[in-house]
């Protein structure tokens, strides 16, 4: 009836059943409901990540405190240190020599990082780019290394480096290390290497490039995460390596970190203060490098198994 007259209708509109005004007006409170609902972290998951975080800094924690600890060498390994000392830090570098250690350790694992990088950089764009004959054969050889007990190879490579006069030398330890990086940083690599478009070398190709240039501009920044990925191995091997270099070394003067630590464990007491100093001086560089390396790591360490 109110349409043949012309006035207006009081019959509520669809945006009004609700009592609750226009849409704009209740969009804050949709937003307030959608939050309520939201799950909120329980007790249960910060539980289990205070529980792993303890778990995993635990040892950390331990050892510093040792290391402080001016009780350490009489009492042992407490939870609570008895005090505050460096001691323990001055004795292992001064009267422990392990400065000297600290540096052989240093030219070893940075001459293995930059070889091995350089050489299975340059064998992955081999394998992945150039097609030869007994190319699959070599790929499964160098998988088939990583099988190999490093045990099993102690007595021929200590016959080895005899025979090239590199025994009780640090550069034929580097030698070693190297070898023993190659296999896992040029399988490796060559997944980073096959992901990278063949268009992008064509390109460079036609521009005027040379190889040399290509490789520089091109190829080298798109793996370089891998690079990253397998120096962070290459520098673990190296610098935790305890079994060839008790062999190949038998001067004080050319230890590496993980021989020298073993002077502190006596026939028939461990002064655990300084070992524990030694640990987080052997510690420390590793923790350096990652730092350096993190930004690329967690992508070089997945990057390489996708392509295209």
């Amino acid at each position: 009836m109110s349409a043949l007259t012309g006035t207006p209708s009081s019959t509520p509109r669809a945006g009004d059943r609700t009592g609750g005004g226009t849409a704009d007006e209740r969009a804050p409170q949709v937003l307030r409901t959608k939050a309520r609902k939201r799950p909120l972290p329980t007790a249960g998951k910060v539980v289990g990540i205070v529980a792993l975080l303890v778990f995993a800094l635990f040892p950390a924690y331990w050892m510093f405190s040792s290391a402080i600890d001016p009780e350490a060498a009489t009492r042992g390994a407490r939870i609570l240190p008895a005090g505050v000392t460096w001691d323990n830090f001055v004795t292992v570098i001064d009267d422990g020599g392990f400065g000297q250690y600290l540096r052989n350790s240093i030219v070893v694992a940075i001459g293995a990082v930059v070889f091995s990088s350089v050489l299975a950089l340059l064998a992955a764009v081999a394998v992945s780019r150039f097609r030869f004959r007994f190319r699959k054969s070599i790929l499964v050889l160098v998988l088939m290394v990583q099988m190999v007990p490093l045990e099993a190879l102690v007595i021929p490579l200590f016959l080895q480096m005899r025979t090239l006069g590199m025994l009780n030398s640090l550069l034929g330890l580097t030698i070693v290390y190297i070898a023993f990086s190659l296999s896992f940083a040029i399988w490796m690599l060559r997944g980073f290497v096959a992901a990278v478009p063949v268009e992008l070398e064509e390109a460079a190709y036609l521009d005027g490039a040379s190889w040399g240039r290509m490789f520089w501009k091109i190829l080298l920044p798109l793996v370089a995460p891998g690079v990253v990925a397998t120096s962070v191995f290459s520098f673990i091997t190296a610098w935790n390596e305890f079994i060839f270099a008790l062999t190949f070394l038998q001067q004080s003067a050319k230890y590496t970190v993980p021989i020298g630590l073993q002077k502190f464990f006596g026939e028939n007491t461990t002064d655990w203060g300084a070992v524990m100093a030694a640990s987080t001086l052997i510690t420390l560089p590793v923790i350096v490098f990652f730092v350096l390396v993190q930004r690329n790591l967690s992508s070089g360490l997945t990057a390489g198994s996708v392509k295209g």
